[in-house]
């Protein structure tokens, strides 16, 4: 998708804190000659209460990074923390546990269950945990994801860049350490895009959430407080209060 999203002003300042480490992270498919090494010792921090966007070539090993970040996949070596928990140390029922509590996924695909309402569709989070709904946090959230008159609908009754802002606000409910978005505006058109965009900063700005997001487009990145950019599975550098042409020209430098 070639987006035109508007690029939004510098942010504030985000908690020194972490929220998850990486340290020392290699993750290796295959073995002997066929062996893909898709991180290669990655080290790096994603700040608490801050918007982080990770970008690189095709086969930069991003999307992998995310993945081990948010403990979908394994690592090879190295470890990762989130918050005080090292999820690299967890076996799979205590993986499950910390996903379903601490952590938030949007995804390129909506994944909203059909039969559902927005509203049912953003609670079922917590219906799964069985938590009580905190109705002040989810009237806040509603209120920034725009959709209070669109609850009782069902997806094939809203737009695209409504059924993805469902999709955010179903992430944002549980109060998740981190929420993780994976190409969350591939499938928008431009204006789609920006309204997610613009609604998953202001979760970071209004609500103190981190979010950590790839993505190819240099004006997505743009919403951004920092980008952190891999190639072949390593980290080669990173952009501080980012804009589209300075993201573009590290793209190009890259090979992407």
């Amino acid at each position: 998708m070639t987006s035109t999203f508007t690029s939004p002003p510098g942010g504030a300042p985000a908690s020194a804190v972490p929220a998850v480490v990486a340290e020392g992270v290699s993750k290796v498919y295959g073995s002997g000659d066929a062996a893909v090494h898709a991180l290669r010792g990655v080290g790096v921090a994603f700040a608490r209460g801050a918007f982080t966007a990770i970008m690189g070539p095709s086969g930069s090993g991003k999307s992998t990074l995310m993945h081990c970040l948010a403990g979908l996949d394994t690592v090879s070596g190295g470890r990762i923390v989130l918050g005080d928990a090292e999820i690299t140390a967890m076996g799979d029922r205590q993986l499950t546990m910390l996903r379903r509590d601490r952590v938030g996924f949007v995804f390129q695909a909506f994944n909203l269950l059909p039969t559902l309402t927005a509203e049912q569709n953003i609670l079922l989070p917590l219906d799964l945990a069985g938590r009580k709904v905190d109705r002040s946090w989810f009237d806040q959230v509603v209120d920034v994801v725009g959709l209070r008159d669109r609850l009782k609908h069902r997806p094939n009754e809203l737009s695209g860049g409504q059924q993805q802002r469902v999709a955010c606000a179903r992430a944002l409910v549980a109060r998740p350490d981190v929420i993780f978005a994976d190409e969350p505006t591939g499938n928008l058109d431009s204006r789609s895009g920006a309204e997610v965009l613009g609604f998953l900063r202001a979760s970071v700005r209004e609500m103190g959430r981190t979010i950590v997001m790839v993505t190819h487009d240099p004006v997505a990145a743009s919403y951004a407080d920092r980008v952190v950019f891999l190639r072949d599975g390593s980290i080669t550098s990173e952009i501080v209060g980012p804009t589209p042409d300075a993201v573009l020209d590290r793209l190009k430098s890259l090979g992407a």
